[in-house]
């Protein structure tokens, strides 16, 4: 079945109206969080033919940036698979990229962080701190479809094998604060989520916490699985407003593979839930 709510540039049937229609819905997917858009892409697929999906894929997510044990990063274009950009500076591998249609931030096993203008293949900031591997990133706003995170505004928060969570002010590539203190994690960090004005970090040592980003504190823990510390790892986390899913399992099997849903107020302060 043909689609004039998401068409393709081919669509000779469409009018001016139905492709402003196009432009608004584009504006509302990047407004969407992670499950909207993961449920929209899913409507996309069943709804849209092949040219269709292809088409309304390049408008979301034109290029795409990839990192790779040879230290560097390759900017691709989705359309013809072309690499257009090469970024040169890490000196050992590219663990995590972020893009989001105008800088890349990148995380690598040479302990930096860095944040690059793709178009002149410079690198504009490097972030250091970390004390070991960059194992995740998050730039706060709009979803990166290849690397299912976030982007928005002008925050970055890196996740390390050294258990410390840090946010950059991308700008001027000044740590803003390191979450740690009593409450830190144990182990590396593992992924990274925004919620609000606030940021969920997982861990090699079973936990999901959540901190406020304002104030670079410790709110509570989400999660704490019954092997966390001895062996039970949260892998990855998604999260709306109000629902986190966390992927889970263990490295020495104390503890089940489950995927754990959880309703959350990210209000409520203190406490550990």
């Amino acid at each position: 079945m043909r689609s004039t709510v998401i068409p393709h540039s081919e669509a000779p049937w469409l009018d001016h109206r139905q492709r402003l229609q196009s432009d608004d819905w584009l504006h509302t997917f990047q407004a969407w969080t992670g499950p909207e858009r993961l449920l929209a892409m899913d409507e996309l697929i069943d709804r849209c033919e092949t040219s269709q999906v292809k088409h309304m894929m390049q408008l979301i997510e034109p290029q795409v940036v990839s990192g790779s044990r040879d230290a560097t990063l390759r900017v691709w274009d989705v359309d013809s698979g072309v690499c257009v950009h090469v970024l040169r500076g890490h000196s050992a591998a590219v663990r995590c990229v972020q893009y989001d249609g105008r800088r890349v931030v990148s995380g690598g096993y040479d302990f930096m962080v860095k944040i690059w203008d793709p178009e002149t293949q410079t690198c504009l900031h490097t972030l250091e701190g970390h004390t070991n591997r960059v194992y995740s990133l998050q730039l706060t706003g709009h979803q990166s479809l290849t690397s299912g995170m976030e982007l928005r505004d002008n925050l970055l928060v890196s996740g390390n094998a050294d258990s410390t969570v840090r946010v950059w002010d991308v700008r001027t590539g000044q740590c803003l604060h390191t979450l740690q203190g009593p409450n830190r994690h144990q182990s590396a960090v593992t992924c990274l989520q925004f919620c609000r004005g606030l940021v969920l970090s997982s861990s090699d040592d079973g936990t999901v916490k959540l901190w406020d980003l304002r104030t670079g504190s410790w709110v509570r823990d989400l999660v704490a699985l019954h092997s966390h510390g001895s062996g039970g790892v949260v892998w990855r986390i998604r999260a709306s407003d109000t629902r986190l899913v966390c992927a889970a399992g263990s490295r020495n099997g104390t503890e089940d593979t489950k995927l754990l849903l959880l309703d959350f107020d990210p209000e409520e302060r203190g406490g550990e839930e």
